[in-house]
Formats: structure tokens, C-alpha cells, sequence
């Protein structure tokens, strides 16, 4: 696909700003690794050869009888039992890099939990026996995807409304505008942690619930672009020749309100995983158990005696939106004309 010139120009302006491709390959790398992270840390082999056969207990669940066990229950690779009989039938146990799934206790500790960090809890461990890398790499995917669905909805709502707004003004627009007025002064994290004691919570819930305020922060550019642009000749030129409101709006005035509405999605990626990790972190996010950057935040704050939780919570979270503002920043140079590459 050939990029037009004006769009070279903006991709040159972007390959210039070294951070912010630094940054943005970073990112996709860590967060591509993190996709797998089933691969990557799990309490299941990825494979297993017994007897001359091969099994993948990742994708597919086997009893103990498979291997020669005596209940008809799913085999519990970790049990010494099971690699007994494994090994008794001339078999291989291949582990992913970390043998541990977020939810996984390890019980053969050095110390109580949580644990100091060793060969085989590389992070240490979080105060319920949990490995801390396995739930770092699982919490990062989550909080990113989670964050990837609240902006985009809030991005589609937000777009949808401004142009709404601008484009048809007069009493649409005032009233619209009251509305904002009104819904943007309310106390947004506290209105979340009151919407969020009502239900049980769980991923879909806080996006919902998050979406309530995120649309907001995208009204505003696309109501001001559509407010410059809906008396300009060609509109007056497209509305005299018959052509519906909506093909107009978002075929020929809205690509002139995406330059400021794309600068904007990075920062708003990074808003919604801090509201996540927020709400996790004060006990009103995900249900106990869900890996999450903000309850082991929570959880470094409540065991001073265990730095290695804070610091790797705090690592991870600085790292994720130290990325994503360096990313957005090269993203809204490149979009401005007054920048040269």
C-alpha cells in the first residue's frame, strides 16, 4: 500500500524522534511475548512424550490414568507422583521457560511467603506462595488489552458525539455541551468505586463502567474540527447536490478530525490501564485471584519487608506508561506540520 506524501511526511517526522520508535518497538515486543504468556509461564508441560507418544496438556487436559495413574482426575504435573510415572515410562517433560501459571501456590519455599527471590522464583513470591514474573507478564497482557478495548469504544462514542455536536450546532450542541459540563465535574474515581460496589466485578463490568467517563476526552477536538469545517464550500457544495448528513460527516469532514483524535489515543491508552491498576489497587477492581499490576502494587505497600514487590510493580508500571507517553508524543509531532524530520 502506497502511502500518500502527506503521510510519508508524517512517517519520516515519526522514524525521527529515536525515543519514540525505541519505544514503540519495545512495546510491541513485550506486549507480542506477553499474547503467549500461556506459552511462556504455566503449570502445564507444553509437551510430554510417554511411551513413545506425545501429548500437549497446555491445549488439551489429561487424567492421571493417561499416565498410568489411578483416579480418572486431571494430572497435576507438579506432583512428584506424576513425574514418577512419567519417568517410569521412559518419558520427557518439556516445561515452558517459568513452570508456574499466575494462580499457581508454590508450597516448597525456602521461607514463608512472600518469598525472596531465588533460581526458581526469579521475582520472588507474592504473600499467597503466587511466582511474581508469571503474574507480571499475565497482568501486563491484561491491563494492555483491557486498555486497547476501553480506548477504542471510548474513542468510537467520543468521535460519534463530537461530530454530532459540531456538525449540526445550535440546540444539539448546547445541549450536549451542558451535558459534559455536568457528567465531566462528578468525582470520576470515586463515582467508580460506587458503580463497581453494586456489581460483582470483572473485566467486561470495569469496561463498561470505565467507558462511562473515558468518550469525554475525544469529544472535545472532533466537535471543534467539525465546527470549522461544516460551513466550508465543499459541505455547503455536498449538502446542495443531496448527500446524506452521515456520509458527509464521516466520509469528508471526519479524516480532517482524525490527526488530533490519533495523537490522542496513546495517552488515553495509558489513562485507562492506570484507572484499572487504580481501582485494583484500592480493592474495587478484579475479583481476588485475577493478576493484576495494582494488587501487587497493593501488595508491596502492605509487605515493606519484601521490596521486590514493589519494586517490580512499580517497575512494570512505570515501563508500560513511560512507553506509551514517549509513543504518543512522537505520534503528535508527527502529526503537527510545524515539525520538521
Amino acid at each position: 500500500m502506497q502511502l500518500s506524501a502527506l503521510n510519508q511526511q508524517r512517517w519520516l517526522r515519526f522514524k525521527s524522534n529515536r525515543r519514540a520508535v525505541w519505544s514503540l518497538w519495545l512495546f510491541s515486543v513485550l506486549f507480542f511475548i506477553c499474547l503467549f504468556a500461556e506459552l511462556i509461564a504455566n503449570d502445564k508441560p507444553f509437551l510430554i512424550e510417554y511411551k513413545g507418544q506425545w501429548y500437549s496438556p497446555i491445549f488439551v487436559e489429561y487424567s492421571e490414568t493417561t499416565f498410568g495413574g489411578e483416579f480418572d482426575l486431571a494430572a497435576d504435573y507438579r506432583d512428584p507422583y506424576i513425574q514418577e510415572l512419567i519417568a517410569e515410562g521412559d518419558g520427557e517433560i518439556y516445561w515452558p521457560l517459568i513452570p508456574f501459571h499466575y494462580s499457581t501456590i508454590n508450597y516448597d519455599l525456602p521461607t514463608p511467603a512472600p518469598s525472596a527471590p531465588t533460581a526458581e522464583n526469579w521475582l520472588g513470591t507474592d504473600d499467597k506462595g503466587h511466582d511474581v514474573v508469571a503474574r507480571v507478564i499475565y497482568g501486563f497482557r491484561l491491563s494492555i488489552l483491557f486498555g486497547f478495548a476501553v480506548t477504542l469504544a471510548s474513542a468510537f462514542i467520543g468521535i460519534s458525539l463530537g461530530a454530532i455536536q459540531g456538525f449540526y450546532g445550535g440546540w444539539v450542541d448546547l445541549a450536549l455541551q451542558r451535558f459534559m459540563e455536568i457528567w465531566g465535574g462528578l468525582p470520576q474515581l470515586f463515582m467508580l468505586i460506587i458503580l463497581v460496589n453494586f456489581i460483582t466485578p470483572n473485566v467486561a463490568w470495569l469496561i463498561v463502567i470505565t467507558l462511562l467517563f473515558g468518550w469525554m476526552g475525544f469529544v472535545g477536538v472532533v466537535r471543534a474540527e467539525f465546527l470549522k469545517c461544516r460551513n466550508l464550500e465543499y459541505v455547503i457544495a455536498a449538502k446542495a447536490m443531496g448527500m446524506s448528513d452521515w456520509r458527509l460527516m464521516f466520509k469528508h469532514i471526519l479524516p480532517n478530525a482524525m490527526v488530533a483524535t490519533l495523537a490522542m489515543l496513546p495517552f488515553s491508552l495509558s489513562g485507562s490501564v492506570t484507572i484499572l491498576t487504580s481501582l485494583d489497587f484500592l480493592g474495587f477492581g478484579l475479583p481476588p485471584g485475577e493478576p493484576s499490576l495494582g494488587e501487587l502494587l497493593a501488595q508491596g505497600k502492605s509487605n515493606i519487608q519484601a521490596p521486590w514487590l514493589g519494586f517490580t510493580a512499580f517497575g512494570s508500571l512505570g515501563l508500560i506508561l513511560m512507553l506509551l507517553v514517549f509513543i504518543g508524543e512522537g505520534i503528535r509531532d508527527a502529526y503537527d506540520p510545524r515539525k520538521s524530520y
